[in-house]
């Protein structure tokens, strides 16, 4: 039997009863759940991107068994699978004439975070009917039973609930890929650092400041833009997840470059700390900056132009056997 198999088995049922933790409707078994797809990850990353492949199919076939046939398809598709695809290119490198390892670029795994994101929404709005109508009336009807509970929510006097309802329901993909975004960060970064620490990491730590994504985000972002706008069905929810995931992304890109182009100045502690501060009583206005300026630093690599040097391309010699 191959090494990864009995780790990805065990990975996989580690996720699966994570995720079966949910449905005792505790504060703890959904800080649980929310965790499910890190045993797939840190399998993934630290033995064998097939590791993290058992683990999707494992994990989803344990809950398909001892649940129903629909949770272990949302797993699988929600959580199992997108964990192992990102460690997959995580660890992706090609020898370099030199005798280094050109490692998959961070940008480019952040954008695929983003589409990962925005893929994730669809799977769990469209299983386990795929009825776009079906959908759509869920949605509507979660909004307005949340303006019910807190109708200050509703806004002003005279606005009408239902139709205020049926707009957020259409941003509802836009919103949910944001935090998708951030999630799936958050996963990626806590597995690499975990197994990091047990020194199982083939890839050297990377330069997390200097993330920059490549202008096909940029062409990616403003096409979903468009056909979120133009086309309805699954095909519009995505282009609107994929909107949202890429909006998120590009901020938390401008966030990274702020680390960047601070480091080694004066003041850049109390920059740093007034960042964060802002980001947090702002409502959001400072991560309109941060986006605004993630989309022109890919567009127009502006850190290559108003700052000395650029962003490093970490390569490092391949980890001895």
């Amino acid at each position: 039997m191959h090494h990864f198999i009995p780790i990805g088995i065990g990975a996989g049922l580690v996720s699966a009863l994570l995720t079966a933790t949910v449905i005792q409707g505790s504060a703890i078994a959904l800080l649980l759940y929310l965790l499910a797809p890190i045993p797939i990850l840190v399998a993934a990353l630290g033995w064998d991107h097939r590791a993290g492949l058992v683990g999707a199919v494992v994990g989803g076939l344990a809950l398909a068994v001892a649940l129903e046939p629909v949770s272990g398809l949302g797993f699988a598709l929600a959580s199992g699978l997108p964990a192992w695809w990102l460690a997959y290119l995580a660890l992706l490198g090609r020898p370099a004439p030199d005798g280094t390892t050109e490692w998959y670029p961070l940008g480019r795994l952040l954008a695929w975070i983003a589409s990962v994101a925005a893929l994730t929404f669809v799977a769990a709005a469209a299983v386990p009917d795929f009825d776009y109508a079906l959908y759509q009336e869920r949605v509507r009807e979660a909004t307005a039973a949340l303006f019910a509970a807190e109708p200050s929510l509703s806004g002003a006097e005279g606005v009408d609930p239902d139709a205020l309802a049926t707009t957020i329901a259409e941003l509802a993909p836009v919103f949910a890929a944001q935090g998708f975004t951030v999630i799936l960060v958050l996963y990626v970064w806590l597995g690499a650092k975990i197994v990091q620490i047990s020194g199982r990491l083939a890839r050297p730590w990377p330069d997390i400041p200097s993330t920059l994504m490549p202008r096909e985000a940029v062409f990616a972002f403003l096409g979903a833009v468009l056909v979120a706008n133009l086309v309805g069905g699954f095909v519009g929810v995505f282009a609107a997840a994929l909107t949202g995931a890429f909006v998120m992304a590009f901020a938390l890109q401008g966030l990274a470059a702020i680390h960047d182009v601070s480091r080694g100045r004066p003041g850049r502690g109390f920059l740093l700390f007034g960042t964060y501060l802002l980001i947090l009583f702002s409502q959001g206005l400072i991560l309109i900056a941060m986006l605004l300026f993630g989309i022109a630093d890919s567009a127009f690599r502006l850190r290559r132009r108003w700052f000395s040097g650029g962003p490093p391309t970490i390569v490092r010699k391949p980890p001895k056997e």
